[in-house]
């Protein structure tokens, strides 16, 4: 800083006086107003949703962009995660007890209960959050979003709540589609490495309504977790080109970051519910 006398002097943060607890404290009160902002968006999102302006057509075009534009994308990376799986699965019975009976079984009810939500939805969190993350961040840098709110329109009723109804919809679509071809994958990457026959790995006897209801759970929650956090780090972008790719940074990280806390919380409470 330059003083009245021209003389130039540095000015230190009063959080470098503080050293390691200066800087706990400033990330924890980051973090508090980032948590109370999220959380503003979510319920104005809920709001919009029950009382705002309905427009089809921003809903389909979303739609298309969440789900269309995904399936080959989810499509792949599942299938060779499917793969692995099994593949990997296979050893492991194989040097303990060689029975493959269950093998298929088995690899279904996990998926049905947590690996096809979980592994799609952070899939989904790298192209869908990124992409609304950089969209939104684009619409704020360049004053789109304050031309929105100086027509009194709020941003949220129309960026953020097509985005919210149409990931939680075509989430769960994809992530449905996503499980089938992870698990037909698994049953042809039995059937070549083990010997297992198909109609032996295409078991469901271990599929319960418990584990229907979890993973439906996780389909919901993680669809509405990828819009609300991605488009709150869009929201909050400043700084022009620089500020958006810090931004769509922010969203994967984050979304991703609730994906795996979401799924903590839905995964405790399932195996409460449904022990079995």
């Amino acid at each position: 800083m330059t003083t009245a006398d021209g003389k130039s002097e540095t000015v230190e943060s009063p959080f470098e006086d503080l050293g390691m607890v200066g800087s706990l404290g400033a990330a924890a009160i980051d973090l508090m107003i980032g948590g109370r902002e999220l959380y503003s968006v979510f319920v104005r999102t809920l709001y919009y949703v029950a009382r705002g302006r309905r427009e089809k057509g921003a809903l389909v075009r979303q739609m298309y962009e969440i789900g269309n534009r995904s399936v080959f994308f989810l499509s792949v990376t599942m299938g060779f995660l499917g793969m692995i799986l099994v593949y990997q699965a296979g050893l492991q019975a194989k040097r303990v007890v060689p029975d493959y009976t269950l093998l298929g079984a088995t690899y279904l009810e996990l998926l049905v209960r947590d690996f096809a939500a979980s592994l799609g939805a952070l899939m989904l969190a790298t192209r869908v959050g990124a992409g609304i993350a950089a969209e939104i961040g684009s619409m704020v840098v360049t004053e789109q979003i304050d031309a929105l709110r100086m027509c009194a329109a709020d941003p949220i009723d129309f960026l953020i709540k097509p985005r919210f109804l149409a990931s939680i919809v075509m989430t769960m679509v994809l992530i449905v589609w996503a499980g089938t071809v992870a698990f037909v994958a698994g049953g042809f990457t039995a059937y070549f490495a083990f010997d297992v026959p198909l109609q032996t790995f295409f078991n469901h006897q271990l599929v319960d309504a418990g584990d229907m209801t979890i993973g439906l759970t996780k389909c919901v929650a993680y669809g509405a977790a990828i819009p609300i956090v991605s488009g709150y780090c869009g929201l909050s972008t400043f700084g022009g080109s620089e500020g958006v790719g810090w931004a769509t940074t922010r969203a994967v990280v984050n979304t991703s970051l609730a994906i795996i806390i979401l799924n903590f919380f839905i995964s405790g409470a399932g195996f409460l519910i449904f022990p079995g």
